[in-house]
């Protein structure tokens, strides 16, 4: 008895491995998945066509005309792509920005850093920014008509990759849980691995599925910019994808404990939404939220330190160059001591209603149990 007792606990998988065993399943099965496969594979046919068509379009206006005065011509000096009109003052550089004669003027400034400002009716040219070796201060002479075209499909495509990954992987998550649940082979998983190391597999496999899909689409970007001969914008967009990337990990694995602990609340996938709507009206918000105030500072500023919207807001924030240094990791900070909450409050929950089958579980005793 003694050796076979022995044999069984040497055989017996540890935390870490059946935590792994349950990741691996997971993604298994979402990669045998024909619907899976070709909702991405339309994706990324989307993605690419769209990242090569913006590209071409920004290349075949790459030239912008600008007016420059005899004391400010040295500063666009050797600056590629620019069409340069050099008048005799600022109000005549202003004129023709008004006019439309020019996108916008580069004038000497000595309040600025730089030594220069740039004057604009209502938005700033991104690509005479990148252009330029720092950012000079910006003087927009109609702001309430400013319509930065760019920083809006930013923050579109910043919106679409969470809400698509968040969503499809985070139903993944609940509608696995109750089929587990409702055909009862969660008995069978409990009875050989913890109900923890069961949530962990989920959360981690699917983890690793979204964020494969948001490095996919983040090198589809890198390459279609690549290819249409966009390095400037390149640059100026790399950074907010990696700090996008950085955030989006974070924020679902926040997502996801709580999609498995809601779904383990209910025994029917009939009742799926009663648990997950909120948690969807999360994914759903930031998504409405960017493309509606994508030019409003300071919603913008709101969404970037609140933790399920950070992850789109914090990216478009230093997209649009509006945050300092320091505030992205700050808000980092917020999202991963909310992550931690959320894993334990996840986790409580799951382990509480998983092997409880019947009606609903309230979640005062999910929380109680």
């Amino acid at each position: 008895m003694t050796a076979h007792t022995t044999a069984t606990a040497t055989t017996a998988p540890t935390f870490a491995q059946s935590v792994w065993l349950v990741a691996e399943r997971e993604i298994g099965s979402k990669l045998r998945s024909k619907a899976f496969l070709i909702s991405f594979g339309i994706l990324f046919v989307i993605a690419l066509a769209g990242v090569i068509w913006a590209g071409f379009s920004a290349q075949s206006a790459s030239t912008t005309p600008v007016a420059v005065t005899s004391e400010s011509a040295r500063y666009v000096d050797g600056v590629p792509g620019l069409e340069v009109t050099e008048v005799a003052d600022r109000a005549a550089a202003e004129a023709l920005v008004k006019d439309g004669s020019v996108d916008a003027a580069v004038i000497a400034d000595d309040a600025s850093p730089l030594g220069y400002a740039l004057v604009v009716e209502s938005d700033a040219p991104q690509g005479l920014l990148m252009s330029l070796s720092q950012s000079p201060s910006v003087v927009v002479l109609d702001p309430a008509s400013s319509t930065n075209w760019i920083g809006y499909i930013a923050a579109i495509g910043f919106g679409i990759v969470f809400l698509f990954a968040a969503q499809t992987f985070g139903s993944t998550i609940a509608q696995s849980v109750v089929e587990e649940k409702q055909t009862r082979v969660v008995e069978l998983l409990i009875s050989a691995i913890p109900a923890r190391a069961l949530l962990a597999g989920k959360v981690v496999g699917n983890t690793i599925l979204a964020m494969g899909q948001v490095v996919i689409l983040a090198a589809i970007a890198v390459v279609g910019l690549t290819v249409t001969g966009q390095t400037e914008f390149l640059q100026g967009v790399g950074g907010p994808i990696a700090w996008f990337a950085v955030f989006f990990l974070f924020g679902f694995v926040l997502l996801a404990s709580l999609f498995a602990a809601a779904a383990a609340m209910v025994s029917r996938q009939e009742d799926i939404g009663a648990t997950t709507t909120p948690l969807m009206l999360l994914i759903l918000g930031p998504y409405f939220l960017v493309i509606f105030f994508w030019n409003n500072p300071t919603v913008l500023t709101v969404m970037s330190y609140v933790p399920f919207s950070a992850p789109v807001g914090m990216p478009v924030r230093l997209f649009l160059g509006q945050a300092q240094w320091w505030e992205p990791i700050l808000s980092l900070g917020i999202l991963l001591v909310t992550c931690v909450l959320a894993i334990w409050v996840g986790a409580k929950i799951y382990e509480n209603s998983i092997l409880r089958m019947g009606g609903r579980v309230k979640l005062g005793e999910a929380l109680a149990g």
